[in-house]
């Protein structure tokens, strides 16, 4: 098959194509890379298995499609923010960026959750070569805002990995996230007021 970035889909072949990514998804979040397969997919996304390798050449294929397309969603808000605005409304609003993505991409979460637990063998070339330049530029500009005043000094690594934690947490310990809150609870409406104050205690410099 050609090269994808070269080939141009009929809106039949799009729709197909989105939906064996769109069962792929369900598939390797519940059971990771290794723990799935072609035939799983293919009925999930009600086709024969020949159907989605006539789109797809391997399973290996599929995966890294959805890893692909799931970096440049998860990264779009850590891209945004932007150096010229407010330090402390920039980074609320990454915060509730996050949570919205963790409420919205609750099985995106979970697949590269699955990739990071494996080792990332799919993935490790991209977290030194793509993200690691990114959070670098990013901490870059914390530093900045720190050195200002503008936002008070803390470690500025370990807090975009305590936002990713806190924020990814509730897709992907769904399940104990509702067990543990019980019936009758919106966790993301609960958990966007205590974030939001959270990081803004956290953040504001001491007059």
């Amino acid at each position: 098959m050609p090269d994808q970035a070269e080939t141009r889909f009929t809106r039949i072949q799009q729709k197909n194509r989105d939906a064996i990514l769109m069962a792929a998804l369900t598939v390797f979040s519940a059971g990771g890379f290794k723990g799935s397969t072609i035939d799983q997919i293919a009925e999930a996304a009600g086709m024969s298995k020949p159907n989605v390798l006539y789109y797809f050449t391997s399973k290996d294929e599929i995966y890294q499609t959805l890893l692909q397309q799931l970096l440049a969603t998860w990264l779009a808000p850590l891209r945004r923010l932007d150096p010229a605005g407010d330090p402390l409304n920039e980074l609320l609003e990454y915060v509730r960026a996050k949570l919205c993505m963790a409420r919205d991409f609750p099985h995106e979460s979970r697949l590269f959750a699955h990739e990071i637990l494996e080792g990332a063998p799919q993935l490790r070339d991209i977290l030194t070569t793509k993200l690691k330049p990114l959070i670098d530029a990013k901490v870059a500009i914390l530093n900045d805002w720190m050195n200002r005043g503008a936002i008070r000094r803390t470690d500025p690594h370990h807090l975009i990995f305590s936002i990713w934690a806190l924020t990814q947490h509730y897709a992907d310990f769904e399940t104990q996230v509702h067990a543990v809150l019980g019936p009758g609870h919106d966790p993301y409406a609960e958990a966007e007021p205590f974030l939001n104050n959270l990081y803004r205690r956290m953040l504001t410099v001491d007059p």
